[in-house]
Formats: C-alpha cells, structure tokens, sequence
C-alpha cells in the first residue's frame, strides 16, 4: 500500500469502524522509566496495524499488555468496547506470535497443536489440525518430534499455533524470525486471510518492506510514546523516518 507521508493525518481508518481492541491512556513504568506515556490508539477488526518503533520505542511491552502478559501501571484496555480483564475467555481469541516459538520440542507438530487445542477448547480439532499443518507446509512432518525441525519449520508451526483458535486479535512480534522468502510470504498471506475473515492483526516489525505489503495502517512510537497513527498507503520506510524525526503533525489526543 503506497503513502503520502506529507499529508497523512493520524485519522481512524474508516468512519464508524469498530474497533476490536483499544487503549486509554495506558501507562507502563519500570522501576526508573515509563515503557508508555499515555498512550491512545485503536486497532480496528479487520485491518492490520503495523507497530514500529526504534529498540526500546514500548513495542514488545504493548504488545505484552495487549495479551495479558503483563499489566499496565495506569489506563486500560478495551475488548470489544469493554474493558478487558484477561480472563481465559479472552486470550482464547487472541493468537500470539512472539520472539519464542512457545511449542515443546519432544512433542510432535501433530501433538503440539492437539495440546493447544485442549487448551483452548476446541472440540474435534484433528480435521483442522492437519488442514493448518498442509497450509503451513509441514503435513509431511506432522508426526516428527519438533526438536528435530529447524527454526523456519519451528517458526511455521508457530504460526499455526496461533492461528488454530482462529482468533480475533492476533498479536505478532517479529513474526518473520527463522523464515526465508517462501516462508515469509506464507506468513503473509496468512495474515493476510486472517484480516479478511475479520481479525484485528497488530504486528511488531522490523522487516518494513515485508510488513507493508499486508499494513492497512500504523501505529510508530519513539521514547514510550506516540507519534504517528493513521493509515498507511505506500512507502512505509519513509511514513517511519518521517515520524520518527517528527516531520508529520502531532497526535491529536484521542484521535485514532
């Protein structure tokens, strides 16, 4: 999608569009440092959110909040128009790719995903399993010890870890990680369907050429703090420069 950095205001992406999840004023200090200043932002269902920000920008710990890893210090969260509590019934719709593959390596590729859906309760799971499996490229490895794999294939299980709920937000960070080309491109269609079928995808990147290929907007922060979010139309390595030296309008607060 191609951008005019110039011009883009950080606006909602589209009037009325609800938002699957939301922040308020959220807050993450750290013994001597704020990881989040204030922070308001929305990621509406249907779209993906591409988070960008130097090392240390608030990135991973957004994302953490986000899924209930970890708790804000001040402001909250909103689900759905509500706020959210991090109940098992929410994390069953949030699927989460993070730095750790987080499957167990003296399992199967079959048996780790059977585990993940005792988990999250889903009932004769095994048709969905194989079909996620064959869509990630591992149906010929399905019975394999996942010790055994190398990290791409680690990193393609992942993926169907996450996706296996089929959930409503789905929460990436450095996603790629392990991938080569055909793999990164698997992950992107993927991420890609999962918008389409109306899921709201965050995705922590450093990879922009990659994340704007499947990036409807963005959210770019810099010390903890927000400064840009709004639609991406193009050129997203220079919307982030851009952003990041403070060339593009200030954040109305509140403005999504």
């Amino acid at each position: 999608m191609t951008t005019t950095p110039a011009t883009a205001t950080p606006a909602s992406t589209a009037p009325g569009a609800a938002a699957t999840l939301a922040v308020r004023g959220l807050g993450r200090a750290y013994d001597d440092h704020y990881a989040l200043v204030g922070l308001d932002a929305e990621f509406p269902a249907g779209t993906v959110t591409a988070l960008l920000g130097p090392n240390g920008a608030g990135k991973s710990t957004l994302i953490g909040i986000l899924s209930s890893r970890q708790s804000p210090s001040e402001g909250q969260v909103l689900f759905e128009g509500r706020r959210a509590h991090g109940g098992p019934a929410m994390r069953r719709r949030i699927g989460y790719v993070g730095h750790r593959t987080m499957v167990y390596g003296e399992l199967t590729a079959r048996e780790n995903l059977r585990f993940f859906a005792q988990l999250f309760g889903i009932g004769d799971a095994d048709a969905r399993i194989d079909a996620l499996l064959d869509r990630v490229g591992l149906a010929r490895d399905k019975d394999r010890p996942v010790e055994g794999f190398s990290r791409g294939m680690a990193q393609r299980l992942t993926l169907a870890r996450a996706l296996l709920p089929e959930p409503s937000v789905l929460l990436l960070d450095e996603p790629l990680t392990g991938l080569d080309q055909a793999g990164v491109a698997l992950a992107l269609e993927l991420f890609g369907s999962a918008r389409d079928r109306g899921a709201a995808l965050i995705m922590a990147s450093h990879d922009l050429a990659a994340t704007e290929k499947v990036a409807d907007r963005a959210l770019i922060l810099a010390n903890g703090r927000k400064c840009y979010e709004g639609p991406v139309q193009g050129d997203l390595a220079g919307l982030y420069a851009q952003a990041i030296a403070g060339e593009l309008p200030a954040p109305v607060k509140g403005a999504a």
